[in-house]
């Protein structure tokens, strides 16, 4: 708590409603693109439904369109912070909760973006106090500041799958990751993605290959609570071994990218998680574009 005493008051892009604006407008629209990727194993997509009985490609698009309103305000309730503290974790964890809300409102009580909410809500309201000035690393180290703040008025017990999940086979899950930094976004999905840029993959193809890249580093609680432990180390197999041949723009890569799907729709195995960090990923890779306008 003293670290985060002792920042400097801030007062840059405070007042710069269309900013917020802009902010939420990338969030929305990096969960579309998510959505709308194919050929994503496990997931719903452009191709269908993947493992998902209750989904469907327009319920996601309903789901992300319901949460720009909350974006907008996690942002703003950044640029208004003076100081990173508990007013501001406070603050963010009740728009989250609202957004939640939102998002059962829009799917007919279909948990579609829980993470990806928590991901985007932290990393926008971050991104409204550094204001115009930021990079993909600072934004994800001050949303971890803000994530290790505690809120009093979160749930001590949720009952939701990702926190049974997490009790269940011991690891960090979503909370985790952000309170680490999203080093799985940082270290693994940007990289990945600006690397098969740079080797002449396609954007949509680009985009894959992160998502596998995170596939196959994630212990993913959306695996765990389908798959359970041997059919996350599947997964993390799989997706590794589409990457190691070549990735998805080669003839190698996408046989093994049918075989890991094959394997996946059997076990009925979502990437959930990954496809949470995916969209963090296209949002920080996509940012610095929204502070030039």
């Amino acid at each position: 708590m003293t670290a985060v005493a002792s920042l400097p008051l801030r007062t840059d892009g405070a007042g710069d409603t269309s900013l917020a604006a802009r902010i939420g407008d990338l969030a929305v629209a990096v969960l579309v693109d998510e959505a709308m990727l194919a050929p994503k194993p496990g997931l719903v997509d452009a191709r269908g439904s993947g493992a998902h009985g209750d989904m469907t490609l327009r319920t996601m698009l309903d789901s992300a369109h319901s949460l720009r309103g909350s974006f907008v305000a996690m942002a703003q309730a950044g640029q208004r912070a003076t100081r990173l503290d508990v007013a501001l974790r406070e603050r963010l964890g009740a728009l989250g909760r609202e957004a939640e809300t939102a998002m059962l409102q829009a799917t007919g009580g279909i948990n579609t973006h829980r993470g990806a909410i928590w991901a985007l809500g932290l990393l926008a309201g971050a991104a409204g106090w550094l204001g115009k000035t930021r990079s993909a690393s600072a934004i994800a180290q001050m949303a971890a500041v803000i994530a290790r703040l505690p809120d009093r008025h979160r749930p001590v017990h949720t009952g939701n799958k990702g926190e049974l999940t997490r009790a269940v086979y011991g690891v960090g899950g979503a909370r985790e990751q952000a309170e680490a930094g999203f080093p799985h976004v940082t270290a693994v999905g940007l990289p990945a993605l600006r690397e098969c840029r740079a080797r002449g993959d396609a954007e949509p193809t680009a985009q894959v290959n992160a998502l596998l890249a995170i596939m196959a580093r994630l212990d993913d609680t959306c695996v765990l609570a389908r798959a359970g432990r041997a059919g996350l180390h599947d997964v993390q197999a799989g997706a590794e071994a589409v990457l190691d041949a070549g990735g998805i723009g080669t003839l190698a890569g996408r046989r093994r990218l049918h075989e890991l799907e094959a394997a996946m729709l059997a076990q009925r195995a979502s990437p959930g998680g990954a496809a949470d960090l995916l969209a963090a990923t296209l949002f920080l890779d996509r940012l610095h574009a929204v502070g030039d306008q």
